[in-house]
């Protein structure tokens, strides 16, 4: 029996009308944004697990940790490990960090946040390090893109992967190489925003459509005023805001829970080929088409048989072992309706003609493409 196809029908579990929804969750202001933070650091006191003597940069950089606090780690002990076995120094060329694994840090600087408070890092090794559990993250400078410090993290790491080996066993849970320090960062510098310093308040939708802005537009100057806000493409709308910094993020707060009915999506068909789940949006559309879907099924079974001839037969001699191979071919076709879609046929019938016709999931695809090749399927059809 064929898998059973999942549809997600959009839009038909809600009702058909279109509901208001707040300014805030359709749009975003300009220039309050997030920025992506990012630093290399060392991550110690691990259990044996860190880069050992795999890694060079691991062994300098913990040299440059150690000159910076005023350890002298010139001479023969920067280039040997040393280990004491009863009284005898032995020396190898290779500096052996077990407990040290170099690592990358990122953060994402929320905006408007201001030197002193937190932000979360998310910790992940570089080299060759098994894992990262118990260790602590050494102080580390967290840079933007344009090279400037903008947090500075250290902290424990906590680490939900594990991994466990022996006798040439090994069980792993989550990933051990990763790790996050909740409130491990301290921002040091403020990023400049451009929003007390512009003359408009832009706003940009989170998805492009005319409708959408052109009803916010509306909206904004149904309360504040002819004039007040205009529509400068399909995702921005420009607000005139007062100067005082205070009375604009009072102004940007009212307009923010104003209610707007945005436009209708696009119609779209989305289909994930892995899974077989196909989501139809209510707007989709097709015109007059005849659609048919079957399947041509070759089976060929073979009996094999041993055949001794004149075997028992009396005044014969012993009949001679054979064997045989019976062949027998089938061809089963499918039996499957032709189905007539009418013009302008909506989503229910869509659906309902697609069970009926009992298409596996690779077989709605093709329909489904089909559709979109004879240019009968009014809507945008996405695979991923």
């Amino acid at each position: 029996m064929y898998p059973k196809i999942i549809l997600l029908v959009l839009s038909v579990l809600v009702s058909f009308w279109a509901e208001a929804d707040r300014v805030k969750d359709l749009t975003s202001v300009a220039g309050v944004r997030s920025n992506q933070l990012i630093g290399y650091g060392l991550v110690v006191g691990l259990s044996g697990t860190g880069d050992r003597d795999k890694i060079s940069f691991t062994a300098q950089s913990l040299k440059t940790v150690l000159d910076r606090l005023g350890v002298d780690v010139d001479g023969p002990v920067s280039n040997y490990d040393l280990y004491q076995r009863g009284v005898a120094t032995l020396a190898y060329d290779k500096t052996k960090l077990d407990n040290v694994a170099s690592v990358i840090v990122t953060a994402t600087l929320p905006p408007f946040s201001k030197p002193g408070q937190t932000i979360d890092v998310n910790v992940a090794a570089i080299g060759l390090a098994s894992s990262l559990r118990g260790g602590n993250l050494i102080l580390t400078e967290l840079r933007g893109t344009d090279g400037q410090i903008y947090a500075l993290a250290q902290g424990g790491l906590t680490v939900s992967g594990v991994e466990v080996s022996a006798e040439g066993s090994e069980i792993r849970i989550g990933v051990p190489t990763a790790g996050r320090i909740p409130g491990g960062a301290i921002i040091e510098r403020e990023v400049v925003s451009p929003f007390d310093q512009s003359e408009f308040v832009i706003l940009n939708t989170n998805q492009a459509d005319f409708t959408t802005t052109s009803a916010i537009t509306d909206v904004i100057n149904e309360n504040f005023g002819a004039g007040t806000a205009r529509s400068i493409d399909a995702t921005s709308v420009a607000v005139q805001a007062p100067e005082d910094i205070s009375a604009r993020v009072n102004f940007v707060s009212m307009i923010e829970n104003l209610e707007v009915t945005p436009g209708e999506p696009k119609a779209r068909v989305v289909v994930n080929s892995r899974t077989g789940t196909v989501v139809i949006s209510r707007t989709v559309r097709v015109t007059a088409t005849a659609v048919t879907h079957g399947q041509l099924t070759v089976k060929v079974s073979a009996t094999n048989e041993i055949s001794q001839p004149n075997a028992g037969v009396l005044g014969g001699g012993e009949g001679e072992t054979a064997p045989v191979a019976n062949a027998e071919i089938t061809i089963e076709e499918e039996a499957r309706p032709m189905f007539v879609f009418q013009p302008g046929v909506n989503l229910r019938d869509i659906v309902d003609a697609v069970n009926q016709v009992g298409a596996t999931p690779s077989s709605l695809i093709a329909i489904l493409d089909a559709l979109n090749s004879s240019g009968s399927l009014r809507a945008e059809l996405i695979v991923i």
